[in-house]
């Protein structure tokens, strides 16, 4: 299963769960067929955004809300990305060596409507837009959310 699908599963167990540790998310994961390490959770909880924030009765859950990866795709965008072009459907997006992964990753966990999917390589990745949505407007969005050309 893919990095996305598991992530995606992340984000809907932690708005349908209370979940107050990584361990007793790699179980629920696992439950869905995701078997995972500690790391992986860890990277995962990163990536798509959640918080742990302490509940009224003073525990601890990790939460997680729409928002969040977006605030994290801008945040990584800013971080890593050195130029936007766009050409058709196509985004090409530069950065520094070994950062493409890093960028398609949180493009991928953002859930962009109009976004197909990526491609990368170590200092360049690729987006592919939707024939109605169009690597203009993606690109538009991409440099709204954190990029300057």
């Amino acid at each position: 299963m893919s990095t996305e699908a598991r992530r995606r599963a992340v984000r809907n167990i932690l708005s349908e769960r209370a979940v107050s540790s990584q361990a007793d998310l790699a179980l629920l994961l696992a439950e869905q067929g995701f078997l995972v390490t500690q790391a992986t959770v860890s990277r995962d909880l990163w990536a798509v955004g959640a918080v742990k924030a302490r509940t009224a009765d003073g525990s601890f859950r990790y939460s997680w809300e729409p928002g969040n990866a977006r605030d994290a795709l801008a945040m990584t965008l800013s971080t890593y990305v050195a130029s936007v072009r766009s050409s058709g459907n196509l985004v090409v997006i530069k950065t520094p060596p070994g950062a493409a992964h890093v960028v398609a990753a949180a493009i991928d966990d953002a859930g962009i409507e109009g976004i197909l999917g990526t491609v990368a390589g170590d200092d360049t990745m690729l987006v592919v837009a939707g024939e109605e949505t169009g690597g203009r407007a993606v690109a538009q969005l991409i440099e709204e959310l954190g990029v300057s050309e």
